[in-house]
């Protein structure tokens, strides 16, 4: 009987001695080797001087007493093929990539509707709005005339936005909205010789929505519930301008004061403006004609003017389309102007509100200045600079007395609404969005795609590009050591 003893190697392990009879089938050496080992025959692959140990036979395979046989197989078993192909994220179209990333869901265009899928994308970075429609208990019913458009627009909004949280698509149509916005504002429905929905001006949407919802959600106290009185617009939107109006015509006509209340800040744009904070400071002081009641005609008045509440979020529109007459259009200025990813607004306020914001300002200045010192310790101590969010608890960044206020003056870009065009009446608007930390994704109706803090900073106009129209800033969050 034919008979050899071998020893077989099996990655780092070796057996030695291992009794073979060329007499028998090979599978049974093979269980043999699967005692020894656990590989699996159908799994063993048996190698001799370069030679393979085949299924059903000997023939080819030289054996002698003592020789080093190879083994190679995995005891555990094989993973499975993967059931759909894979696929690398540069070879994705922009819903892939959106999906696969986590990231939000898009609008359908219904028909030259990229101004209201622009806004409503914008809007919902503001997470206390998201949460004050939740608690929403309107109903809505679509007819022919709406009773309560306010409740109508509100209601849908809150059904929309709970619409996109719970999608596992790339993008949802917008449908019962739309409707309601055009039976609330029937100009929204125009359509053109074509029959499609005419465009529509974006900011003149966000401001509509804004109106509506500050009519019907109800604001928040210090404990987080629901306020008897006030809105959470006026809260977390409404800046409070205190304003003087002095006559340039007549120094015996007392200066007269007031207060004003506004949902967004204006960025008037010249050849002067460059700059964001530039437009905004031009605005606190400006001419304008009135009827005079000690001369008994129209005169010329300084009307003055300083921020005297800041809320939460800070929106602002540049205004950048002016009516031409001639040509019957709202032309665009297209001028670069520069906005900040971090914007500081305490020289715009006035001397009693900046009192206020200085012990959080002083907060904020601390905090870094022990930041950069706990960087450069690191430094040179050879370690890893350290997160400075890491183990940080987040102080409130309203005044306890106002529930929705700015109490430091900073803000941080939250969204940014953007324009493609030459008339705010044609062309295209996307909304640009952060969605956390420094993550921004660039909302193109259903196109959802992420992008870079940079692409933002680039859509500061000057050119056919998308260029910013309406901003929106939310609070800079102060974060210090957990005690």
């Amino acid at each position: 009987m034919p008979s050899f003893t071998v020893n077989v190697k099996w990655g780092k392990q070796k057996f030695e001695s291992v009794e073979l009879n060329t007499d028998e089938a090979p599978e049974v050496f093979h269980a043999q080797m699967f005692a020894l080992s656990g590989v699996p025959p159908e799994r063993q692959k048996i190698m001799a001087k370069g030679k393979a140990l085949k299924p059903n036979t000997w023939d080819g395979f030289a054996l002698k007493n003592g020789m080093m046989l190879l083994m190679m197989g995995s005891a555990d078993a094989l993973p499975e093929a993967p059931k759909t192909k894979t696929q690398f994220i540069e070879d994705m179209s922009d819903a892939q990539v959106a999906k696969a990333t986590n990231l939000p869901t898009g609008l359908n265009n219904l028909g030259n509707t990229c101004y209201m899928n622009a806004t409503i994308q914008c809007l919902k970075t503001v997470p206390e709005l998201v949460d004050g429609l939740k608690s929403y208990s309107g109903q809505i019913s679509i007819g022919g005339v709406l009773s309560d458009t306010a409740s109508a627009i509100t209601t849908s909004l809150r059904d929309l936005y709970s619409s996109l949280d719970r999608s596992n698509t790339d993008s949802l149509p917008p449908i019962m909205f739309l409707q309601v916005l055009h039976t609330a504002f029937p100009h929204f429905a125009e359509k053109t010789e074509q029959g499609v929905y005419q465009q529509q001006d974006a900011n003149e949407c966000w401001t509509q929505m804004v109106r509506m919802l500050q009519q019907k959600l109800p604001g928040k106290s210090n404990n987080d519930t629901a306020s008897s009185s006030g809105s959470l617009i006026d809260q977390y939107f409404g800046v409070e301008y205190k304003t003087s109006m002095k006559c340039d015509e007549s120094e015996d006509e007392p200066e007269t004061t007031s207060t004003e209340r506004l949902y967004q800040l204006s960025c008037f744009i010249n050849q002067d403006v460059k700059y964001l904070h530039t437009g905004l400071r031009n605005r606190l002081k400006e001419n304008i004609t009135k009827a005079s009641p000690s001369l008994g005609r129209d005169a010329s008045y300084t009307k003055s003017s300083l921020i005297d509440r800041l809320p939460a979020y800070l929106t602002v529109q540049f205004v950048r389309f002016y009516y031409k007459e001639k040509e019957n259009v709202n032309a665009k200025v297209l001028k670069d102007v520069k906005f900040p990813m971090t914007l500081d607004v305490f020289d715009l306020c006035s001397s009693d509100l900046q009192n206020k914001l200085q012990p959080m300002r002083d907060r904020f200045k601390a905090e870094d200045e022990k930041n950069v010192l706990k960087k450069v310790e690191a430094a040179k101590a050879g370690g890893k600079p350290m997160e400075v969010d890491e183990k940080k608890k987040e102080i409130p960044y309203s005044f306890t007395e106002d529930v929705g206020s700015n109490n430091s003056g900073y803000y941080e870009l939250k969204a940014v609404l953007t324009h493609k065009g030459r008339s705010s009446t044609s062309g295209h608007y996307v909304g640009w969005v952060r969605i956390g930390g420094d993550k921004w994704v660039k909302c193109d109706d259903d196109t959802v795609s992420p992008i870079l803090e940079a692409d933002v900073l680039k859509l500061s106009g000057g050119g056919d590009w998308h260029c910013a129209y309406v901003l929106l800033y939310g609070p800079k969050v102060l974060k210090v050591d957990e005690e």
